[in-house]
């Protein structure tokens, strides 16, 4: 796994293959999938939360179903760059999750993430309740795209 140290956040992910993004919320976990060429992230699932055996057991099966070669995991960083509860959080369930698979796991900035979606899904005229519906799967493959584009550019 990653240490804050690295020259890149995503150098511990393979060069080749698809990755799994991820967009940890207290409730759900949005999840993504990139295609095997990494041009593109698509929405995938909202796991709904109950406790982490169980969280990690539905990762463990799209995983396995989408044959991820990697895990990129949002990083919910301050507005100021700093790390709060909710990044000790993402990284305690990386933790986890590292001694469940032998996918790399890397982080990637989430800051306004969610915010980006829902704005888009307001804009798109859909309802609160559906927006609800679709917004941590689509804050997901919003995670994973800029982690794909960046790595498009050479980390």
């Amino acid at each position: 796994m990653p240490t804050q140290n690295d020259q890149s956040p995503l150098a511990a992910l393979p060069p080749v293959g698809k990755l799994m993004g991820l967009d940890l919320g207290t409730r759900t976990i949005g999840v993504a999938v990139s295609d095997g060429l990494r041009l593109a992230a698509t929405p995938i699932e909202t796991i709904r939360r109950v406790k982490f055996t169980a969280d990690a057991e539905r990762l463990l099966v799209l995983i396995a179903e989408n044959a991820a070669v990697g895990i990129v995991i949002g990083l919910p960083l301050n507005m100021d760059g700093s790390e709060g509860p909710r990044v000790q959080s993402t990284r305690a369930f990386a933790r986890n999750l590292s001694q469940k698979t032998d996918l790399p796991i890397a982080f990637w900035d989430e800051r306004l993430s969610t915010a980006a979606v829902t704005r888009t899904l307001i804009e798109a005229d859909m309802s609160r309740q559906k927006r609800s519906a679709v917004v941590d799967k689509l804050a997901a493959a919003y995670i994973l795209q800029g982690a794909l584009d960046r790595l498009r550019r050479k980390v």
